[in-house]
């Protein structure tokens, strides 16, 4: 019977169901009829133009989570399949045991189709939710089955057709069904034989995670491939011969992967390649560096072999993943969060001599060749560094930072350029990477350079010219695109003149040199660097510190600051963390800068250039008034009827100051009792030396 006549036949018998509750039983199969029953007696809509139930986004990626086997091994079955329908107007579906769709793939235009009916990931098919439906029967009746156009109870289902079947675990139990949905015109009985065979093929991939052992080759076969499928591979059989190579190897290593099956893997990648010892010993290789050796050069990649054994444990072939070293590292780099975080807006500043180097430094980030930044530590090389890096075409690539004087002499080496297998006594096994390699891409900023030893200084000047490192113990010539930033507090070219600097090194370096300008030379930024750090440490630390009084900023303007920005930063933080109030008291400050500004005072030019700054400033301040004794406390509290904080304004002194002052001199404000005209009344007092006066007095 036509595919129409069908429909019209089957919405006859659904119409007279509804209505009437009869069932043509001609027409209606008895599995069908039960479950209209059912999906009847449970006062579901039979109206209904959309999916009534859509899971949302944080409980789907949970039940997808709580799939992930499950999701793993079917999709490259489901896309598989897929494959042969492409074009034809299906979806393929993989849904959860309680009926909720986790994956699905389809035309675009049927997915379009599909998402006005809701039939999307996050739909609930469960015969309780949609009525009566294939995957709903399915996962019941725990076996396949077909539902046709209006033998669905909802209407939002009648346009499809959909096959389906249950997908059992390796111990037997209920996981989740698989489904492949098309419009009704299309339905044809051999859909739900595909079906079928993908989910032999899913349960059969479920069983082999658990029973390796009972398993045939061809199983073990294409686990391999399934846990590989989305990097590059290649197969190859007991005799080494390519059997399956996919497009991400043949794009990695520039081969042609038509005219190399069953070509000798040898001849693609060169003798003593990981694949070839895996044949040969049966051993598991788990991301072997190799450089493959291909007729159109040399390719840098990891290998992760996988020997295949038949039931009698013969080695029949091995399976191989590879992978660009370069994307290898870069995840690693991502990993450990070797990212530069700061820009040239997060430089502060605005000591002229300082925005020339700031500039300086823009001229470098829109340059390739390599930099070199002189300057005292704390002075912020590395910010500047991480700011040259992001204005850069590398500013996605890594930034890696190597301090040359925090490592150990003997170790500087194996950091830089890394190390094989067997380099030295305790290398890793496998050995790893330099961090010339994990910088490729990006930056390799080296701190300190000047403390790197004199027999080092010739492998970093053959790696700048060659671009390109050798591990220690190995002879491979690795090629890296990085470009160098080096920093220093020494004075490079007289360590030249000592010999303790390579002089070839030195010129190489010294292509863009910037130097850093020290904060006792910029003492105008202190200010709005105050102001920063104050900003900075009240965010992290919920606190209120704000107001910075006029002495806290003598202290700061007079002290040399040995250590620059890093020690202000410091000081501030320290100061914000102790300080009771709004206020940074002096008090809050360490003894050694303390004891500098008390020491070392400041010139008549230097205050006027101070007090010019602080009216211009962004940090709050209040101004310092005359010097404020106990009888001018006293005639000031008195005139603001016991209010300290209007008492400070007066004497232009901040409110710590005023209450350290009122200590001094044992002076209080208390409510107390007084009798006047014979009643009791309260009103504040001054009391000094436990003595007390009425502030009316």
């Amino acid at each position: 019977m036509p595919v129409h006549d069908r429909k019209e036949q089957m919405l006859k018998a659904w119409t007279e169901f509804v209505e009437q509750g009869h069932v043509n039983k001609n027409w209606v199969r008895r599995e069908i009829e039960d479950s209209w029953r059912r999906s009847r007696s449970m006062g579901i809509d039979k109206c209904l133009e959309n999916i009534p139930f859509l899971a949302e986004t944080a409980e789907l990626e949970q039940r997808r989570e709580a799939n992930r086997e499950l999701l793993e091994i079917s999709f490259p079955i489901m896309k598989n399949l897929f494959s042969f329908v492409e074009g034809s107007g299906f979806i393929v579906a993989l849904i959860d045991r309680d009926g909720i769709i986790l994956q699905s793939l389809g035309d675009r235009e049927t997915v379009a189709l599909a998402s006005r009916n809701s039939l999307v990931a996050g739909a609930s098919l469960n015969e309780a939710v949609s009525g009566t439906n294939a995957t709903g029967l399915a996962l019941k009746q725990g076996r396949p089955i077909q539902v046709f156009a209006t033998e669905h109870y909802i209407k939002a289902l009648h346009p499809w057709t959909c096959s389906s079947g249950p997908i059992y675990g390796h111990s037997g139990q209920l996981v989740g069904a698989l489904s492949m949905t098309g419009s009704f015109e299309k339905v044809h009985s051999h859909t739900l034989g595909m079906v079928v065979a993908a989910i032999d093929s899913v349960e059969g991939q479920l069983k082999v995670n658990k029973v390796l052992e009972n398993l045939l080759v061809v199983n073990r076969y294409q686990n391999a491939i399934v846990e590989s499928i989305s990097d590059g591979l290649i197969a190859v059989d007991e005799k080494a011969r390519v059997t399956k190579i996919n497009k991400a190897a043949d794009a990695l290593l520039k081969i042609n992967p038509d005219s190399v099956i069953h070509s000798s893997i040898n001849e693609l990648l060169g003798y003593h390649n990981p694949i070839l010892k895996a044949l040969q010993t049966g051993d598991i290789c788990t991301d072997e560096e190799f450089q493959a050796d291909t007729k159109r050069g040399k390719v840098h990649c990891t290998m992760t072999c996988r020997p295949i054994r038949n039931p009698q444990q013969k080695i029949v072939g091995v399976v191989t993943v590879v992978r660009e070293i370069r994307a290898v590292k870069q995840l690693v780099t991502r990993m450990v969060g070797a990212r530069a975080r700061f820009t040239f807006d997060d430089l502060i500043g605005r000591n002229a001599t300082y925005l020339k180097t700031v500039e300086m430094a823009r001229t470098a980030g829109g340059s390739s060749s390599n930099v070199l930044l002189l300057g005292e530590s704390g002075t912020g090389k590395e910010v500047f560094a991480q700011a040259i890096h992001n204005a850069t075409s590398r500013a996605k690539g890594p930034f890696i930072a190597i301090n040359c004087a925090a490592l150990p002499r003997e170790l500087i080496g194996s950091e830089l350029f890394g190390y094989n297998e067997g380099a030295f006594t305790g290398a890793k096994r496998g050995g790893s990477p330099g961090k010339f390699e994990l910088a490729d891409g990006g930056t390799l900023f080296l701190d300190e350079i000047g403390e790197m030893p004199l027999e080092l200084q010739a492998n970093l000047l053959r790696v700048l010219q060659e671009k390109a490192v050798v591990r220690i113990g190995g002879d491979q010539v690795i090629p890296v695109d990085v470009r160098v930033i080096a920093a220093t507090n020494k004075d490079l070219q007289r360590e030249v003149e000592k010999g303790a600097f390579r002089s070839d090194l030195y010129y190489r370096l010294n292509v863009l040199t910037i130097n850093m300008v020290s904060l006792r030379n910029r003492k105008d930024d202190i200010l709005p660097l105050t102001g920063f750090f104050v900003e900075k440490v009240n965010a992290r630390l919920g606190k209120n510190a704000v107001v910075i009084p006029p002495e806290t900023l003598d202290y700061l303007q007079r002290y040399h600051w040995p250590g620059n920005i890093r020690q202000l930063e410091n000081v501030i933080e320290r100061a914000v963390h102790i300080a009771s109030g709004e206020n940074i008291t002096p008090d809050c400050l360490p003894d050694e800068v303390l004891s500098d500004t008390r020491i070392h005072l400041v010139s008549a030019a230097q205050e006027a250039e101070q007090a010019e700054t602080k009216a211009n400033s962004d940090v709050v301040v209040r101004k310092s008034g005359r010097k404020a004794g106990r009888t001018d406390i006293l005639e000031a509290i008195k005139n603001n009827d016991g209010n300290l904080t209007n008492a400070a304004k007066d004497l232009k002194i901040s409110r710590s100051t005023l209450y350290r002052k009122m200590e001094k001199y044992s002076i209080k404000v208390v409510e107390g009792e007084f009798v006047s005209s014979g009643m009791h009344r309260s009103r504040p007092f001054i009391e000094v030396a436990n003595e007390r006066f009425r502030i009316d007095d």
